[in-house]
């Protein structure tokens, strides 16, 4: 098992690339044999597996090997852990807009206060 941090990281490098996403939205419908995943893209077997263990060294996908056969299923975990990362670094940075847009309302006010004093 990978550290939360080690394992973020390889899991954002993974996404970062469209062929990996448009494979993981394909595993979100069920397992699927190597060869069904690779039918959709332009590129080689060769191209599209080496796709494939990008997606499993950040743990994304599951391999089962039934004789000949090389079946993929996603393993929701990494996704999670970074959809967790993203919300609370999400809810971070809106608790510090909330900070910011009280002060700029108080300096508003107080600026509107200032002009009826004049």
């Amino acid at each position: 098992m990978m550290s939360v941090a080690t394992g973020l990281d390889e899991t954002l490098m993974a996404l970062a690339d469209p062929t990996r996403r448009a494979i993981l939205l394909r595993l979100s419908e069920g397992e699927a044999r190597v060869t069904e995943l690779a039918e959709p893209f332009e590129m080689s077997l060769n191209s599209v597996s080496k796709h494939i263990r990008v997606l499993e060294r950040a743990e994304l996908v599951r391999r089962r090997v039934a004789g000949r056969e090389h079946f993929l299923s996603r393993n929701p975990a990494p996704l999670a852990e970074a959809g967790a990362w993203i919300e609370a670094l999400q809810s971070r940075w809106m608790r510090r807009l909330d900070v910011l847009d009280s002060l700029l309302q108080a300096e508003g006010t107080a600026t509107q206060g200032n002009k009826d004093h004049e």
